[in-house]
């Protein structure tokens, strides 16, 4: 649906420097924009190449001003792009109802405003609450809740007992509630540790494809509210994930680790267990974190430490090459001075 540049200001809290009347009619990058495209640039090359391009009409932050181009003055043209996004790519409606390929326990409860698609299996004791949504080939198995507006993609699982809070979106293939990782050895064998526990999952929390996060020994493994989570992550047994994080792609927690609100866990990073890693911490890419991380900590490598003092480890790393050459020029010179003062004691 089109929308002039003075609805979007609007809906951006923005102000419109040039035609407010100006038909918006989609969003691209700059490069990619055509005629009616709306784009956004936060700093002069982009605004430049916006500028130059097909693009109607620039999301863009004080001072950029435009001659040629519609632009709509924001804080922070990121944030006012994805507010815009939704109005030109809404999501997926779907209509209420169960289709008749699902199967649904006779004490399982159903929002009747749910959509429930085609060959789900929804266990007892399941509550699944309004406007939420099942795609298709979902299992949600006994003693599960979901709560309101959530959207579960296709063949997304739900263990027994997990819980989901409101909001909640879970991509394709994920499982939720999985059996944990607990053995102990005898005589011989490792014996299977039960795993009675559940997930609880909060508010607000978007889950990638292909993950896995498994239900607590006993108690709960917990992804707080507001966390965002990507694809291809293992999550263990007890892990406590705190709020508003950030944990990317192929990261895996051992069990018990506690993460504290607001951290950001960047891709394929590993999580040693029983660790507490304190609010607002960053781990980097490829880390191997093996002890505890104090608040607003930043840590690099394998071992992880902070990430100054590994910083200075990849510089001199990055300088052992020609110290190695180096040291053989030395030896060399050694070796021809001492074999000098041999020639001259004969």
């Amino acid at each position: 649906m089109p929308h002039t540049a003075a609805e979007i200001a609007t809906i951006v809290q923005g102000e419109v420097l040039g035609d407010a009347t100006i038909i918006i009619t989609g969003l691209a990058a700059a490069a990619a924009a055509r005629a009616g495209d709306l784009t956004f640039a936060e700093k002069e090359p982009q605004f430049l190449a916006a500028e130059q391009g097909d693009a109607a009409a620039i999301l863009a932050p004080a001072p950029f001003t435009s001659a040629r181009k519609t632009v709509i003055r924001v804080a922070n043209p990121r944030i006012a792009f994805a507010k815009v996004l939704p109005l030109f790519h809404p999501a997926q409606h779907f209509m209420p109802g169960i289709d008749a390929s699902a199967r649904i326990a006779d004490t399982a409860q159903i929002d009747p405003s749910a959509h429930i698609g085609p060959h789900c299996v929804v266990g007892e004791g399941v509550a699944i609450g309004a406007r939420s949504v099942l795609m298709g080939g979902n299992h949600i198995l006994s003693g599960s809740r979901i709560g309101a507006d959530a959207r579960i993609f296709p063949n997304v699982v739900l263990c027994e007992r997990t819980q989901l809070g409101d909001r909640v979106t879970i991509h394709a293939g994920t499982t939720i509630g999985s059996d944990g990782y607990g053995y102990v050895f005898d005589a011989g064998i490792h014996r299977k540790v039960m795993q009675v526990g559940n997930v609880t999952i909060g508010d607000d929390v978007e889950i990638g494809a292909n993950a896995a996060i498994d239900r607590g020994a006993l108690g709960s493994t917990v992804i707080g509210a507001g966390t965002k989570i990507d694809n291809l992550v293992h999550i263990a047994h007890n892990v406590t994930i705190g709020r508003h994080c950030l944990i990317m792609g192929q990261v895996g927690f051992a069990g018990s680790t506690h993460l504290g609100d607001y951290s950001v866990v960047a891709s394929q990073s590993g999580i040693a267990g029983h660790l507490k890693i304190g609010p607002q911490a960053t781990i980097g890419a490829k880390s191997g974190v093996m002890r505890d991380i104090p608040p607003k900590g930043t840590v690099l490598g394998i071992p992880a430490q902070p990430d100054k003092e590994m910083k200075r480890q990849f510089i001199a790393m990055q300088q052992l090459p020609d110290a190695l050459r180096r040291i053989r020029d030395l030896e060399k010179l050694v070796a021809q001075m001492a074999e000098k003062l041999a020639r001259q004691e004969k």
